[in-house]
């Protein structure tokens, strides 16, 4: 077995900001004023190095000699109170992983594995309860736990062959009652009423009883999130509270009323989404959106119009997304805030656009709120509100798009939910761009990066009325950001040559493979022994559906596949 290295890295006196930042966080929110002082030491567990390649990697990969110091194996003994912090198994981590890529570069071998924590050393006379305190406000169940002190002897992941997806037994013979339990048990976001409607199908159409993935499957496209439930759920009643903005309201609500019959007569029901797409509409219908871009590819708002190009006329596809993740920033601020943007580049991208130029609007609480004002289950306003713009950022410097506008609204209603927006611009050569019907023999690609747990559920989790245990048990929902993979999307799509090649595409937004491969055409086989893994051990139901980022689904012509994998490769 190969040996496993220990090393911890800390910032030198005058480059540890961050370890006073917080222990100033710490004294202020948690009311510590016995707290002296705080260290915040990197620690990494490396197993499979060559002896010669670990003194270069040592300083030149996990440190910066000018502003870090080192210790090999243990940490010198002091009156300090430690603990570790790391992330859950399955959740991905960045550090752990640039890590490990950078000594490939060194070693030009395979990479060695690498384990992260953060240990903290508080200073201080300190209580049992002012410690657990501390540990609570710093670590979040749904993505990480406290670490061990211990060095492991082995890093390798124990590979698990997953058993078989299992069958619902009986889901079809349920009563009324066992259906609710079992609604209940998976805590699905379909309503009840959807469930027994799957069950007369299974029933009455296949006459067998589901598997627990087919299931998943479909709560995650009947999700609020896939499905938009809420916006296309028909409005009969309609009350107007009284109050300064009613009138403004009524007037809005008329026009509406006017719209409907220019547009479509009246004869659609009366929802959310027809009044959010209903003015685009009519402008089209009235002739005064002739740059409109419209395809059956869904990727983002998209107009096509001339550009100046060293001085000669070019025409451009010019693509707008915006993305929300309030739910998952709101529970995991950093990861959530960094794949709104991540998924805001993703849609114009599988468009074949560039993006070059992004926006955030965000909504949050009081951030100088008092910790024990903190709403029993959620997250402190100052917590998620750090937490996030540091996500956000960090997002954007890796992946290197500007942010022009970043505009956070404070106001008592986002306390009860956050608001993350991310929204960004590209564009694109017209010629470079195909958009065709998919044709049976088509090759449906997965491009991108690999597949873990992170993001199984984030759909229905987003979709779902949560609780004060939520925060506990949604840790698997929330999709960790890999922008170097991201960026190096952006590159293979900026390519003429692949770019040609595609004839539709998808991200793997909300869903995982069942929604970005299953949205692509009207009917497909998807192998998901094929999907590539971050590690072994996941089952059908989770390749299914989790929602890993950076990854995209491409459509080309049987004869093109070698082509784009040879491009993706290089």
């Amino acid at each position: 077995m190969a040996r496993v290295r220990r090393l911890f890295v800390e910032k030198r006196a005058g480059f540890d900001g961050a370890a006073h930042h917080l222990c100033n966080d710490l004294r202020q929110m948690l009311n510590l004023p016995n707290l002296t002082g705080v260290r915040i030491i990197l620690r990494y567990d490396v197993q499979g190095l060559p002896d010669d390649a670990w003194g270069q990697a040592r300083s030149d990969v996990f440190a910066e000699a000018a502003v870090d110091a080192l210790w090999d194996e243990m940490l010198p003994e002091d009156d300090a109170t430690a603990f570790a912090v790391e992330y859950l198994p399955g959740q991905y981590d960045q550090r752990a992983d640039s890590a490990a890529q950078c000594v490939q570069l060194i070693t030009r071998g395979e990479p060695p594995l690498v384990r992260c924590a953060t240990v903290y050393l508080l200073y201080g006379d300190l209580t049992a309860g002012d410690v657990a305190r501390v540990k609570g406000y710093l670590i979040n169940p749904v993505d990480s736990r406290e670490a061990a002190l211990g060095k492991p002897e082995n890093l390798e992941l124990t590979l698990e062959t997953p058993p078989d997806v299992p069958v619902v037994e009986g889901f079809t013979a349920l009563e009324e009652a066992g259906v609710a339990a079992l609604h209940r048990e998976m805590a699905m976001a379909m309503s009840l009423a959807d469930l027994r409607h799957v069950q007369r199908y299974f029933r009455d159409e296949e006459r067998r009883d589901p598997t627990v993935a087919e299931l998943r499957v479909i709560d995650t496209y009947w999700s609020d999130h896939c499905r938009h439930t809420t916006f296309l759920t028909e409005l009969t009643d309609i009350a107007i509270e009284g109050g300064e903005a009613s009138e403004p309201v009524r007037q809005a609500l008329r026009e509406y009323g006017a719209g409907r019959q220019e547009v479509h007569g009246g004869r659609k029901p009366m929802c959310l989404m027809d009044l959010a797409t209903l003015a685009a509409k009519r402008l089209k219908r009235r002739g005064l959106l002739p740059a409109l871009d419209e395809s059956e590819e869904i990727n983002a708002c998209s107009i096509e119009t001339d550009v100046n190009v060293d001085g000669a006329p070019r025409r451009y596809l010019i693509q707008f997304k915006n993305e929300t993740h309030n739910h998952p920033t709101e529970i995991e601020p950093f990861g959530g805030a960094a794949t709104c943007l991540g998924g805001a580049i993703r849609d114009p991208l599988s468009g074949r656009t560039y993006v070059y130029q992004a926006m955030r609007v965000t909504g949050a609480g009081d951030p100088r709120q008092a910790l024990g004002d903190t709403l029993p289950g959620k997250l402190p306003q100052r917590k998620i509100t750090r937490e996030a713009a540091h996500g956000y950022s960090s997002y954007g410097n890796q992946i290197g798009l500007a942010t022009g506008q970043v505009t956070e609204i404070y106001h008592p209603g986002y306390v009860a939910k956050r608001m993350e927006l991310g929204a960004v611009i590209g564009a694109v050569p017209r010629a470079h761009v195909r958009r065709e019907v998919p044709q049976p023999g088509d090759v449906v690609l997965l491009v991108g990066g690999r597949t873990g747990r992170d993001g199984c559920g984030g759909a229905t989790g987003s979709s779902k009325a949560h609780t004060e245990e939520s925060i506990d048990r949604c840790g698997a929902e929330v999709q960790k950001g890999n922008p170097p993979t991201e960026r190096k999307l952006q590159r293979l799509f900026r390519d003429p040559a692949a770019q040609r090649l595609i004839k539709r595409c998808n991200d793997f937004g909300a869903g995982g493979v069942c929604v970005a491969i299953g949205e692509l055409a009207d009917g497909l086989d998807i192998d998901l022994d094929a999907v590539p893994k971050k590690y072994e051990g996941l089952d059908g139901t989770e390749l299914a559906i989790s929602e890993s980022q950076e990854r995209m689904a491409v459509v080309v012509a049987p004869g093109d596949a070698a082509r784009f994998i040879a491009l993706a490769s290089r």
